[in-house]
């Protein structure tokens, strides 16, 4: 009798766990598949891409506002030695991001997303403002003659040597007496001054090294094109978002749009990240 008892007793308290196991494990998928589902339906992380002559700061406006419309915005600190290495920074930087990516490069920093997202099945989407999307083989110096335009930015060039830089080679600097004409002609004299003197330069041998091959022939594009822009010719800034085929807003700005027009730059972004 006591054994029957006891082997009743076993036989409830094996089904009772068996029980608990099964609902655990019922609820234990539904949160596998809810995160599932969330991940699927995540906002992209926006990652903001600086060109040379400039940091991060230029993007101060524009990620204040995407963080305010509540999405993840990192910014890239781009070391602006040469189109393809800086793009392999940039790839390298981006396998520490989960989930969707919508990266945005300005002027130089457009090359740098262009190598930089090549086969990267994340990134969802290529933002350039007033930007260089160039093709493989194609130099940020080739860029500038596209559709029949002409930059002066060469010319008031202040070259610094840097340990290590090849003959010839050196930190590119826009000399301060021409850097709000040539560069950010619709902002503060107050502003550029300040710009004009913290800017970072770039190897002047970044703008004849040739790019890798571009990520925008498979990412859809968005192309926002400074008419007023004295950096990249609004000539060439429209080629290349043709040849991109990419979604193409046009705006009276000078080269740094995300600064002057934050607001139309911004709803350029969050259409590609939507």
């Amino acid at each position: 009798m006591l054994k029957t008892i006891a082997a009743t007793v076993l036989m409830g308290g094996l089904a009772l766990t068996g029980s608990t196991t099964s609902a655990n494990a019922s609820s234990d998928l539904r949160a596998v598949a809810g995160h599932a589902d969330r991940t699927s339906t995540a906002k992209p992380t926006i990652v903001l891409v600086h060109g040379a002559f400039a940091d991060s700061s230029g993007w101060n406006a524009v990620a204040g506002r995407l963080l305010a419309a509540g999405y993840q915005v990192v910014s890239f600190s781009n070391p602006l030695r040469g189109p393809q290495a800086d793009g392999e920074y940039l790839r390298q930087f981006l396998t520490a991001i989960d989930g969707p990516v919508v990266l945005v490069g300005h002027s130089y920093g457009g090359a740098v997303i262009s190598n930089g997202a090549t086969g990267n099945s994340n990134v969802k989407a290529l933002v350039y403002v007033a930007a260089y999307a160039l093709d493989e083989g194609e130099s940020v110096a080739a860029a500038n003659a596209l559709g029949g335009g002409h930059t002066d930015v060469t010319n008031h060039l202040i070259v610094r040597p840097y340990p290590g830089a090849a003959p010839g080679d050196g930190d590119a600097y826009i000399d301060p007496a021409y850097f709000h004409r040539l560069f950010a002609q619709d902002l503060p004299r107050s502003t550029t001054g300040i710009m004009a003197a913290t800017q970072r330069p770039g190897a002047l041998a970044a703008l004849v090294t040739p790019s890798g091959p571009p990520a925008w022939k498979s990412v859809p594009s968005w192309y926002l094109v400074a008419r007023q822009d004295r950096i990249i010719p609004p000539e060439a800034e429209r080629a290349m978002a043709k040849r991109a085929r990419a979604t193409t807003v046009e705006i009276d700005s000078s080269h740094v749009a995300m600064m002057s027009h934050p607001d139309v730059v911004t709803k350029l972004i969050l259409r590609a990240a939507r």
